[in-house]
């Protein structure tokens, strides 16, 4: 029998990055789904009012319950302008848009984040710009381009709806860059928090002032669309994006949303029947070669 010592050889730790990020792709997507549902039976802004200010209650009073609030003043104002520009403004619009506008072609134009945010990363935060990434991100325009053109060609989606859906894509660019400036130190979780019941509170004047209640259609669909909303995109999604934007960088975390229009397309013709040709198709193949080439990481200097 062998008296030599065991030796313990350390485990590889689990990598749970990928799964963030394939799990936000799917809850992001399939927002613009449950977006599109909830707008055919409910006032955009009634709803959203809604959906933030329900989120908000269920994670600060989860906080509360728990007796982990490690928050200071100067990071609930930031979250509460973050949830200014990335809820109440950037959905605000974008669900307005939706209105008369694809759920597909609303995930296509707010897909186009990470050109801009890369951008002004570049400008405002010092994030590197390699020809890598510049290759990739020209890339994921082309792939996005080709679709968004092909769905205009079709005529079903409105002018007037496309032009608030590019205002709801420069709301989450601003709230990306303001994220990354203002840097808010305390919990993710408790942040989103703070942003949804300040969105709650942007938005539920408005929506009571300019909406009707009585449009309200209560439905098996809506019920459903807004339980998702509130749990799986208010909740999860958002912790799942500000914790990518922290963990990658405002570059990397945003170019996963190339990733949206291909996804958004599939979810939209599965659920809503919306039609989908080849030529949408087409684009999937530069939008996951940019990608790969804005996240890959750099290679170590020999």
């Amino acid at each position: 029998m062998s008296l030599a010592p065991s030796i313990s050889v350390p485990r590889s730790r689990f990598n749970a990055l990928p799964l963030y990020i394939g799990l936000f792709c799917l809850l992001w997507s399939y927002a613009f789904v449950a977006g599109k549902i909830g707008v055919t039976h409910c006032p955009p802004l009634i709803l959203l009012a809604a959906r933030f200010s329900l989120a908000g209650v269920l994670i600060l009073g989860a906080t509360m319950v728990r007796g982990d609030w490690s928050l200071s003043w100067r990071d609930i104002a930031i979250f509460a302008v973050l949830g200014i520009a990335n809820n109440a403004l950037y959905l605000g619009l974008g669900y307005t848009g939706l209105q008369s506008v694809s759920a597909g072609l609303g995930g296509l134009i707010v897909s186009a984040n990470p050109v801009f945010t890369a951008a002004l990363a570049a400008l405002l935060l010092g994030e590197g710009m390699t020809w890598r990434k510049a290759s990739g991100l020209l890339l994921g325009i082309i792939g996005v381009t080709a679709i968004v053109w092909h769905r205009l060609s079709v005529g079903t989606d409105s002018l007037h709806g496309i032009v608030f859906t590019l205002a709801s894509l420069a709301s989450i660019v601003a709230g990306t860059i303001l994220f990354k400036l203002l840097a808010p130190k305390g919990s993710l979780w408790i942040g989103n928090g703070v942003q949804n019941i300040a969105a709650g509170i942007v938005l539920a004047p408005v929506a009571l002032t300019f909406a009707d209640v009585h449009a309200i259609d209560v439905t098996p669909s809506l019920i459903g669309a807004f339980a998702f909303l509130v749990l799986g995109g208010s909740i999860l999604a958002y912790w799942l994006w500000f914790h990518l934007l922290k963990v990658c960088g405002a570059t990397a975390a945003s170019a996963y949303h190339f990733l949206m229009p291909p996804l958004g397309i599939l979810f939209a013709f599965l659920v809503l029947g919306e039609h989908v040709e080849a030529r949408d198709l087409l684009g999937i193949i530069p939008v996951a070669l940019g990608i790969y080439l804005v996240t890959r990481p750099a290679q170590p200097a020999s």
